[in-house]
């Protein structure tokens, strides 16, 4: 599963993400798109999660499926916002900069859906340290997080000093997303051998008379 905020993240920035979209401005960082569908296309499935209110519900989800880079769109995904009114998202956002209290109390609930010897998420996106900090949280490895400004500069959380941009990184998607196979996406039987096809659909044995065996 891969992470995605979306203010500042798939937006330019934060307070503008929320209002020039519904004007039909494009605000969107160049190469996104491509690089999220690059990522798509080898396996991997998008999680979006917003400190948004759940109020702008269908908003949020018109812009997702509105964001277009010549024909190529984002993956689709949940869309998980915040159970609050939308100036107590804002003011959490934007004022007190704090999305990660909710952000790290969400998707721990989704990784605690999964097998525990198993992580469900490879990597994150994001466009604050806040974000670093919950992705971390959650076990989402440095080498695999990013953060991008409002420049459009990308950030790897485990090498900061180097700064790419999403159509780089989009040429280099072989290299940090790999291509899953189908055995890589399938559930492992070994990890709950009780409920493998084996163990749960089998007939039970005969019960044997060992004295007619004699």
């Amino acid at each position: 599963v891969i992470i995605s905020d979306i203010d500042g993240t798939i937006t330019k920035s934060d307070a503008l993400g929320h209002i020039l979209p519904q004007f039909g401005k494009d605000w969107t960082h160049k190469g996104i798109a491509k690089l999220y569908h690059k990522i798509h296309q080898n396996g991997y499935k998008f999680l979006y999660c917003s400190a948004r209110a759940i109020g702008m519900a269908a908003i949020t989800k018109g812009y997702l499926q509105w964001v277009n880079d010549q024909g190529i769109v984002l993956p689709k995904g949940p869309v998980l916002l915040a159970p609050s009114s939308l100036f107590s998202a804002l003011h959490r956002e934007v004022i007190e900069k704090k999305p990660e209290v909710f952000k790290v109390a969400c998707l721990s609930d989704i990784r605690d859906l999964f097998n525990t010897h198993r992580q469900p998420f490879y990597a994150a996106f994001g466009n604050r340290t806040n974000d670093a900090y919950a992705y971390k949280q959650v076990g989402v490895s440095e080498a695999r997080i990013f953060t991008v400004n409002p420049k459009g500069e990308l950030i790897q959380e485990m090498a900061k000093g180097n700064k790419s941009t999403y159509s780089h990184l989009s040429e280099l998607v072989e290299h940090f997303f790999p291509v899953r196979s189908a055995e890589s996406n399938a559930p492992s039987v070994l990890v709950c051998p009780e409920f493998s096809s084996f163990s749960y659909w089998k007939e039970p044995l005969p019960e044997l008379d060992m004295t007619t065996l004699l």
